[in-house]
């Protein structure tokens, strides 16, 4: 608690997400349940003090304290399993399911139809390998760290294996604004100077932008209005800013140091201002004169002051304005119009003033100095990041919801959303508002609003409750530690890697190396990627086996000879199948993956239509299969073994040329005539050299269930074994 204060400023950001200092007074507070950032005569562990001094009491220490709290926050939150994790559990429950009842249905038929129990055990036991997908585990594991080493060439650094697919699951995105939407830097916008409204291009620290007129790069005249208004911001301030092996270093207030940075980029430089301009004396800021000056030297006897401050306090000081011919009258009402547009656009506005004389430095430094000559307003705002306009628009194409969460204030919040394409209108939530919401009132907001300001980590981890039990997949993006509580809770949080903070990057499950929002929506379809080859994966490995399961269970049936030996099942699942499937887990991916709406929350690994699907295609191989064992034990008289291997070989053949198809195609049939004509083509007949393609499944299920006569089915064979000569 301030005791005494000495105009304080500090930096706040890492526990409210404010982007600018605040100022901090000793005087009492009239309510006493504010939020965080309102705290004005407090001052907190992991704040920075920007300028000025204070006295304090200490009245909380370690997990007492706003970051104690918060750490606590992060024990108590526990994290959610991962959709994938949630996905594979459903599908392990559905295949035991399935493998216990064709051991139950299987088993005792083949006792009663004469066959041997030892043989009805072995082949039972079999039949569960074949339904069970052994390769699975182990392809996911695969598939999952071929995608962290794809996401990793694309800067997203995986920490947890499962969060590889997450990202590509999540239907929601809630961003923290300060270093993640935008730069963490205060960067002039705009300077309205003798009437000419400046754009200043670049952002952050980077002294590649320019100032621009109508488009157009100005470097401005010394002497010039714009020059005389740059050179007022580079020498009243307190900051510093050097170059450091090519790149620049800073210190001081943000504000200032945004100023600096703007001048510099015309080429107006703090050091070489103060070799003209040696500074003779100061007017500090404080909160009640809500303005700074300082006098400088200029030539032999005269001085210069220079002020900066709030542009209705900097106005009372003005007498006249600056303009391009020299001194002319003030239009304060034209003035404030200009400052009032610029606030709403989000921006903070100083307006900067200057008087030469020509006696000496006063002795007592001048409460508030008069007769000023106005030189023009400055606009500066933490800017978006160049890169998340983008984006996002990428997010919202592929069906995923972007929020802003920020401790920020409303305009504020309201004007980078806007800019960065997230719909802000007037349905802005404060802090204080979500207090006062139950549960359930807080869920009908969050259908409707995309943008939240002045929140505290709680109300953070609050939203992220409530849109999860909502059905929603939550992604998180921060970098400081107000934002670790949401993180950890979060379905996969995303951590910001340049300027992020060390508990926001242990709290994540992933860290964007180069801070690029756009990385994530990059990692997104990285994770799509990863689960269509998984489905892909479990889709072949399901079809074989549903293709052995019937093939077993119509021999038993129909009094058949076993068409596969326990001993080929198990070869089939643990060899063969361990090869092809690891293939799959390389594919590159579909194009246009990001333009699908995310998956239902519900689906599981297997949809309803590739279930449907994989028991077409396992009929089909299935018919397939016995076709050619018993063409080739009955009508060709071969020994049962070599029946066999041809019943072994069959299933093999069909999902190889499975395999070979379009990922688009294994992926997302449009309809279940789509992927009965993609699995029967492979054996279609042959007329002279060319094939004869049937597109309608109904007549290829005719071919395959023998309902076309012995004579075609001896031509079936024989065209089969061409089609399977050419491939070799």
């Amino acid at each position: 608690r301030i005791i005494r204060a000495t105009d304080p400023q500090v930096d706040e950001s890492l526990l409210t997400g404010e982007s600018t200092v605040v100022e901090k007074v000793a005087d009492a507070l009239p309510e006493t349940s504010l939020p965080l950032a309102d705290r004005a005569n407090m001052v907190y562990m992991g704040s920075v003090v920007a300028r000025g001094r204070a006295h304090a009491l200490v009245t909380a220490t370690g997990m007492a304290t706003e970051l104690g709290r918060i750490a606590g926050e992060i024990q108590e939150t526990e994290q959610p399993r991962s959709p994938l994790q949630r996905r594979m559990a459903r599908f392990a429950r559905i295949i035991g399911a399935a493998s216990v009842a064709a051991c139950v249905i299987i088993f005792p038929l083949g006792v009663g139809l004469g066959e041997s129990v030892n043989t009805m055990l072995r082949t039972s036991v079999a039949l569960i390998v074949a339904v069970i997908p052994e390769g699975l585990p182990v392809v996911v594991t695969i598939t999952t760290a071929i995608g962290v080493s794809r996401m990793s060439r694309r800067h997203a650094i995986v920490r947890t294996l499962p969060a590889v697919e997450t990202l590509g699951s999540c239907t929601v995105i809630g961003s923290d604004k300060t270093g993640t939407l935008t730069e963490n830097r205060m960067t002039v916008q705009v300077i309205h100077a003798a009437g000419r409204s400046y754009a200043v291009t670049g952002a952050g620290y980077d002294l590649d932008g320019h100032i621009e007129l109508d488009g157009e790069v100005v470097r401005p005249d010394a002497g010039s209005p714009l020059h005389t208004l740059l050179l007022a911001g580079t020498l009243n301030s307190e900051a510093s800013l050097y170059m450091v092996d090519g790149g620049v270093d800073v210190y001081g207030d943000p504000t200032e140091i945004a100023l600096l940075v703007a001048a510099a980029k015309a080429g107006v430089f703090k050091g070489d201002a103060e070799e003209a301009f040696p500074r003779a004396g100061e007017i500090p800021f404080e909160s009640e004169r809500r303005f700074s000056a300082s006098y400088h030297l200029s030539g032999d006897t005269g001085h210069i002051l220079f002020a900066k401050g709030a542009p209705e306090r900097v106005l009372g000081m003005c007498s006249d304005s600056e303009g391009p011919d020299g001194p002319g009258s003030l239009d304060v009402a034209q003035v404030m119009t200009i400052s009032d547009q610029l606030g709403r656009e989000g921006l903070r506005v100083l307006a900067i003033a200057y008087r030469r004389s020509a006696g000496e430095i006063p002795r007592g430094m001048e409460d508030s100095p008069g007769d000023l000559t106005f030189l023009g307003l400055v606009g500066m705002m933490d800017p978006p990041r160049p890169e998340v306009p983008q984006a996002i628009a990428g997010c919202q194409s592929a069906g995923i919801r972007v929020l802003m969460l920020t401790g920020d204030h409303r305009s504020t919040a309201a004007a980078v959303a806007t800019r960065v394409g997230i719909d802000a209108d007037d349905r802005v939530i404060e802090g204080a508002t979500i207090e006062q919401l139950s549960d359930d009132e807080l869920g009908a907001r969050l259908r409707r609003s995309s943008v939240y300001a002045r929140v505290e980590p709680h109300h953070k981890l609050r939203i992220v409750k409530a849109l999860q039990e909502r059905g929603e997949i939550v992604a998180v993006t921060g970098d400081g530690v107000n934002d670790a509580p949401a993180l950890r809770a979060a379905d996969i949080g995303v951590a910001m890697g340049l300027r992020g903070t060390d508990v926001a990057k242990e709290a994540s499950n992933i860290v964007v190396a180069d801070d690029n929002f756009a990385t994530i929506v990059a990692a997104v379809e990285e994770g799509r990627v990863v689960f269509d080859n998984i489905r892909n994966v479990t889709f072949f490995l399901l079809s074989t086996g549903v293709a052995v399961v019937i093939a077993v269970f119509v021999s038993v049936l129909g009094g058949f000879p076993l068409p596969v030996l326990p001993a080929q099942i198990i070869w089939v699942n643990l060899v063969t199948n361990g090869v092809q499937d690891v293939a799959l887990a390389f594919e590159p991916g579909e194009k246009g993956v990001l333009g699908r709406p995310p998956r239902p929350v519900n689906e599981g690994i297997v949809s309803a239509v590739l279930w449907e699907r994989t028991v077409l295609v396992g009929m089909t191989i299935a018919a397939a299969t016995l076709l050619f064992f018993l063409t080739d034990f009955y009508l060709a008289d071969s020994p049962l073994e070599h029946a066999r291997t041809m019943a072994l070989t069959t299933p093999k053949i069909a999902a190889t040329r499975t395999i070979l198809q379009k990922p688009s195609s294994r992926s997302n049939p449009e309809t279940i005539s789509d992927a009965t004509t993609m699995v029967f083509m492979s054996n279609s007949p042959r007329r002279g050299n060319q094939p004869v393609r049937v597109d309608d499944s109904s007549a290829i299920s005719n071919i395959l269930l023998l309902e076309t006569g012995p004579k075609y089915l001896t031509e079936s064979a024989h065209f089969i074994a061409i089609e399977v000569g050419e491939q070799a």
